[in-house]
């Protein structure tokens, strides 16, 4: 996306570079600016009926993203967990399921929203792992959607056999990865000056 002024907004690897020539960057220009910028990844992947809602791949994840990368990862564990605190303070979002249809789909919605702002507004890529809790529940599915629809790139990590994800979730990824071994070296790859 760019606009007709000299100085614009452009768009490289689903980054915006504010205020870039674009008709005088190169490859290595791209990058240094890139490597500039804080990222910011969205942590996708089970939640509902995941062990410990999925917080224990996202807490590796969110330190080796601020440690190795400086990018600023989007934990939606801690993000849910905040925001039941503080604007939801004493109700069981789980249980409310069950004994509360009314409140627990007034918080659903709210969740809803808030996470796809995240990818829309704030995520420059997304990193997935994709398992059956992912598979059971459908947040997951959701956000891999509004990626794709917002140009965000989605590198998933594979939690399951390949021939059990769904097409639709596989098109809506850039790059499948075995393990997160796999995805961490990509990334360095790709985010390292």
């Amino acid at each position: 996306m760019c606009y007709s002024k000299p100085i614009c907004a452009c768009q490289t690897d689903g980054v915006v570079l504010q205020g870039a020539r674009h008709d005088r960057l190169g490859q290595d220009d791209t990058k240094l600016l890139i490597s500039l910028m804080t990222l910011r990844a969205y942590l996708s992947g089970g939640m509902e009926y995941a062990e410990n809602y999925g917080a224990d791949w996202r807490k590796e994840m969110v330190s080796w993203l601020k440690k190795e990368l400086r990018h600023e990862p989007f934990d939606p564990v801690a993000a849910s967990e905040k925001f039941l605190k503080s604007i939801h303070p004493g109700v069981d979002f789980r249980r409310s399921k069950v004994h509360d249809l009314k409140t627990h789909l007034k918080i659903a919605k709210e969740i809803v929203e808030l996470d796809s702002k995240e990818i829309i507004l704030h995520s420059d890529y997304l990193i997935c792992y994709y398992d059956e809790s992912a598979q059971r529940g459908a947040g997951t599915k959701g956000e891999l959607t509004v990626a794709r629809i917002f140009g965000r790139p989605v590198y998933l990590v594979r939690g399951m056999e390949l021939d059990s994800v769904p097409s639709w979730v596989l098109g809506c990824v850039d790059r499948i990865f075995n393990d997160f071994g796999e995805l961490k070296s990509f990334l360095k790859e790709k985010y390292s000056t």
